[in-house]
């Protein structure tokens, strides 16, 4: 046995373990993309997909406008009425509270909040389907109302019901379309959205022109068969993107159980707002048809839709790069890494700002091109001319605003790009009707709205160098 007294001058270290780091879930391959990706070949990958369908399915739009003009000057003035409205129903369900859906989810998975992610899915589809119940009410009911006011009387007010009824009676499939679909963005997954688009533009091109015109047993329906297939596409698309996400094939899978404020709260926070600036651009467009009309009439209000169909295209092809820009900034900034969200937002302005600039310069350069494959009437043709020659060059900040207006979904931080929305509307409807009323002119009006257009680019990329999308200034 030892009887030797132990050696202390020796201490003997001891190991305390540390606190075991709480557990985060690791990040699928596409978040991780999203989160370390090279900015601009990650962007431009993941926006292909989504601007090739984009402008195809407004070329679909252009093509049944083209075939509605071919039943008259009051039916393509009827449609001019309702759309407005019906491109508000696909910018707020797919875009504003689209975007709202696609960010939260974002915002859920770059932060590693899976449970959270999926409980979003049923949450955006409860409040999609709610508003477009809501407002196939409101259309159905007061449809008439709404389109006299807007300056509709005689032949081109009963164009518009008749195809305004058909659509909004299918509008809430459009919006559970636009929660799908934007469930799916959520992930970083463009593809499949993109895919189902595709679909609707294979399908609406014969048509629309079947059900307008009549085609073998099939009757001639009028300005209503192009209502009919724009209907039956929405049926189609929210069943195949439904089965894609309930058949757990999609990253956010939904989770049957509670509805819980503090998720309606996620995706509200930016989806409302984002639908006010939604709403903002169509009742620029919307009240200043109403004031061409009163000044020149039926073929003044045609060719100023006309002509303003061009800029609700460069809508779908800002969201094509702006689904991406929610996706990417919000799962960034999820992360943490909002100096890098910052370098996606001012990398996808950029190239919004280049395409739309492209587009309304050439509109400008060439603007009979464009009017005169709609109508021959001259009335239509001057006065969508006059439109793009002032207010097409003006097109690319209109491209930025959107570009910035995206990032800022991403981000959750929306005051600035809708104090801008309404410093646009101020400048284009309040200094066009000053302009109609002292002049009796057009030409002043299609200056104001060109004014609002670069008024709106110029003061939101401002407030984002500034930092209202991180909360700093720019570097």
């Amino acid at each position: 046995m030892n009887t030797h007294p132990r050696d202390i001058s020796v201490i003997e270290p001891v190991t305390v373990p540390s606190p075991a780091a709480p557990h985060k879930p690791a990040l699928n391959a596409r978040t991780q993309q999203m989160l370390h990706g090279p900015i601009l070949s990650t962007l431009l990958v993941m926006a292909l997909p989504n601007v090739i369908v984009m402008v195809a399915q407004a070329t679909t739009g252009l093509i049944e406008t083209w075939f509605v003009a071919k039943l008259g000057t009051d039916a393509l003035a009827g449609m001019a009425l309702v759309f407005p409205g019906v491109m508000l129903m696909q910018m707020v369900s797919g875009g504003a509270m689209g975007g709202g859906i696609s960010s939260a989810i974002a915002r859920a998975l770059g932060a590693g909040r899976k449970d959270d992610a999926d409980a979003l899915v049923l949450h955006a589809i409860v409040i999609n389907v709610s508003l477009g119940l809501f407002f196939s009410l409101v259309m159905l009911l007061f449809g008439r109302q709404v389109y006299s006011a807007l300056g509709g009387s005689g032949a081109e007010l009963e164009a518009a019901l008749a195809y305004s009824n058909v659509v909004f009676a299918a509008n809430v499939l459009l919006w559970l379309t636009g929660a799908l679909a934007s469930v799916i963005r959520g992930t970083g997954n463009m593809l499949v959205p993109a895919l189902v688009t595709s679909l609707g533009v294979f399908v609406l091109i014969p048509l629309s022109p079947a059900l307008i015109f009549g085609f073998g047993p099939v009757p001639a329906m009028g300005i209503a068969g192009g209502g009919i297939a724009f209907a039956l596409y929405y049926v189609a698309a929210s069943a195949i993107l439904g089965w894609y996400v309930l058949s757990g094939r999609n990253i956010a899978r939904p989770r049957l159980g509670r509805l819980r404020w503090s998720m309606m709260s996620s995706i509200l926070s930016v989806g409302a707002v984002a639908s006010i600036t939604s709403l903002q651009t169509n009742v620029v467009i919307a009240l200043s048809t109403a004031l061409a009309a009163s000044t020149l009439g039926a073929g003044a209000a045609a060719g100023y839709g006309t002509g303003a169909r061009l800029e609700y295209l460069l809508i779908p092809i800002a969201f094509g790069l702006g689904a991406p820009l929610v996706a990417l900034v919000g799962t960034n900034i999820g992360a943490g890494q909002k100096a890098r969200a910052l370098r996606i937002a001012f990398t996808g302005g950029a190239i919004t700002f280049l395409v739309a600039e492209i587009v309304g310069v050439t509109a400008a350069l060439w603007p009979e091109a464009w009017i005169s494959q709609f109508s021959q009437d001259p009335t239509v043709i001057a006065t969508g001319a006059t439109y793009l020659r002032i207010a097409g060059p003006a097109y690319g900040f209109f491209g930025l605003a959107m570009g910035l207006y995206f990032a800022s979904q991403g981000a959750a931080r929306l005051m600035w790009p809708l104090a801008a929305g309404f410093i646009r509307m101020g400048v284009a409807l309040g200094g066009g009707w000053l302009a109609v009323t002292l002049t009796g002119s057009l030409h002043w009006l299609f200056a104001a709205i060109a004014l609002g257009l670069f008024m709106h680019g110029v003061i939101l990329f401002a407030a984002v160098w500034r930092g209202s999308l991180v909360g700093r200034p720019a570097a």
